[in-house]
């Protein structure tokens, strides 16, 4: 599969690494160092780029950016029409300590008023990216930690769990877009568990019903 991962931080350059390391065929962009996506392509085996690059024929999208920055990455990325867009953005100011966005809509929403007819779902926004690697790592190992994942395309979704148990998690179905309003507040509680709490950030969920 052909994956543009837009936004090469922390999720982005770690979620691209381990799916170039399943075999998928990976462009990194967006990063403010071009010898940052060089070093991540060279060690991924996987290739750098424009935003428009990464898009080009994309079979799935990574947007993976600080809030601040969104509105700028989907000017260089077009109008991504029928393109399956994976989200891992939290609507943050630019502290990182409170939403600017919030419970009677949510920043999943509001990209997909920006971008309408892009197949948006919602993904890895409550799992530290320290927890990937470990992750990875035990992926033959059961019963496998979640990633809450929502959306309103179906097709999407399927696409998008797909890239999440290549990760080594399991998708977590939570309805449909608008979930993102509770999620995302739910994304802080996970970073207050993951960095402010002891243990480590390398945090992994799972949520289970008793039958």
């Amino acid at each position: 599969m052909k994956i543009g991962i837009l936004g090469s931080g922390l999720m982005g350059s770690k979620l691209g690494l381990l799916w170039a390391r399943c075999g998928h065929d990976v462009t990194f962009s967006y990063s403010r160092s071009d010898a940052k996506l060089a070093r991540l392509s060279q060690e991924a085996g996987a290739a750098h780029g424009s935003v428009a690059d990464a898009v080009q024929g994309a079979d799935a999208v990574l947007l993976s950016v600080h809030w601040s920055n969104v509105a700028d990455v989907l000017d260089r990325a077009g109008d991504m029409a029928g393109q399956i867009v994976l989200n891992c953005c939290v609507p943050l100011d630019d502290s990182n300590t409170d939403l600017v966005v919030g419970t009677t809509t949510s920043g999943a929403e509001e990209l997909a008023n920006m971008r309408p007819d892009t197949r948006w779902v919602s993904c890895f926004n409550t799992v530290p990216s320290e927890a990937f690697l470990p992750v990875f790592e035990r992926r033959e190992d059961s019963p496998r930690p979640q990633v809450l994942t929502y959306g309103d395309d179906a097709g999407a979704k399927e696409v998008a769990g797909g890239l999440v148990r290549d990760v080594g998690f399991d998708p977590l179905e939570a309805g449909p877009l608008r979930t993102a309003r509770f999620v995302e507040p739910f994304a802080m509680v996970t970073a207050e568990l993951a960095y402010a709490q002891p243990g480590g950030p390398a945090l992994t969920y799972r949520f289970d019903k008793l039958g």
